[in-house]
């Protein structure tokens, strides 16, 4: 680690000249910190000292000079590879969640499914897995008709979308003063909820739809697709072509919807290799990554012996049971987001990839020497 402390009324091309003596043209990360000692930014670089010499030239009201006019410290580390500075960030801006990280966040490119947890469950847009009990269902690109999509799946399966506190009581738990309760919406007077806030679902009816809105997120049942394709059918029968054309467009919302699913599906699903990452400085790595995020790191093997010992140890990282029912992982969302937008803007990358019929290809040290040097 290598630390550079500053008085703001230094001259910049003292700042300059320090940062050109310490720093090294490598990949990594560095922190900019506050007066008090606050890590107020976290950034990362292929080439580590144009990068941070960068901040000196930068123009009055950038992002770059509000951050260096603000840092009364800066230091960095150097990793293997530009791949490792992506993780190594990610971590970082987790840990200590720097103002101008946070402010530049953009939470909205991607939204999760959730399938909250409780007496009865509802399904609801968020853009981060968070802390609380449920299901996640994602990534899902932010799109036009996502959120109708959701308002369709909530409507035909009559689940709840009203806000989490909302009381419930449902029609087998019994009333000792035998009140007739008001749902606190008009969804139902619309058939567009159950209202198990008013006792007139029982709990295990409320249940059996919420299994079914389960098994449509996770892929396993068209049945709400088939609901309304046999109500499309008797809306023609009855001659009712506009209720029809209704429904059509209803259908092809949940259609939407099944879509992404399917698309984050494949997504997160391709993503399970060892990926293999050659390093300029010889510290090659082998990352194994399943559904997206990396599950352990090695170094690059030196002999056959030791091949055979790493892979022993990542299969066991392959052979662990996933938890059903979910697409997204609460700690690892980030990551996997990372990841993939890794190998999507990087194709060429896959080639470095080792699916678990092809790990006994797995080079070994001697020849990512020779390629690197090459």
């Amino acid at each position: 680690m290598h630390r550079l402390l500053f008085d703001v009324a230094v001259e910049s091309r003292t700042l300059r000249d320090k940062v050109r003596g310490g720093a090294q043209n490598r990949p990594g990360v560095y922190r900019m910190m506050g007066t008090k000692g606050v890590v107020i930014y976290v950034g990362k670089s292929k080439r580590l000292r144009t990068r941070l010499l960068g901040y000196f030239r930068a123009k009055r009201k950038e992002k770059a000079w509000r951050i260096i006019r603000e840092a009364a410290a800066i230091d960095w580390e150097y990793t293997p590879s530009e791949f490792a500075s992506l993780l190594r960030e990610l971590e970082l801006i987790k840990r200590f969640r720097p103002p101008y990280n946070v402010r530049q966040k953009r939470d909205g490119i991607y939204w999760f499914l959730k399938l909250s947890s409780g007496p009865a469950p509802r399904v609801q847009m968020v853009r981060r897995p968070n802390n609380e009990p449920g299901s996640y269902y994602g990534p899902l690109r932010a799109r036009e008709g996502l959120a109708d999509a959701v308002k369709e799946l909530n409507d035909l399966l009559l689940l709840r979308d009203c806000r989490r506190g909302t009381p419930i009581r449902f029609a087998d738990q019994g009333d000792l003063f035998g009140v007739d309760i008001t749902p606190l919406c008009p969804r139902y007077e619309l058939r567009r909820c159950a209202a198990p806030c008013a006792a007139k679902i029982s709990e295990r009816d409320y249940l059996d739809q919420v299994a079914e809105a389960k098994a449509f997120l996770q892929g396993d049942s068209e049945g709400p697709l088939r609901e309304l394709e046999r109500r499309m059918s008797e809306a023609v029968e009855r001659l009712e072509f506009e209720h029809a054309a209704l429904l059509r467009n209803r259908r092809q919302c949940l259609e939407m919807l099944r879509t992404e699913f399917l698309r984050a599906k494949s997504m997160i699903e391709q993503l399970s290799f060892l990926y293999v990452v050659p390093s300029e400085e010889g510290d090659h790595r082998i990352y194994a990554i399943r559904s997206g995020s990396v599950r352990a790191e090695f170094p690059v093997p030196r002999t056959a012996a030791e091949r055979k010992q790493i892979l022993a140890v990542a299969d066991q990282h392959y052979r662990q049971p996933e938890p059903p029912g979910q697409i997204a992982f609460r700690r690892q969302v980030d990551q996997m987001l990372l990841v993939s937008h890794w190998f999507r803007t990087r194709p060429e990358q896959m080639e470095w990839a080792y699916p678990s019929e092809s790990w006994s290809k797995l080079p070994l040290k001697s020849k990512l020497d020779r390629q690197v040097m090459a």
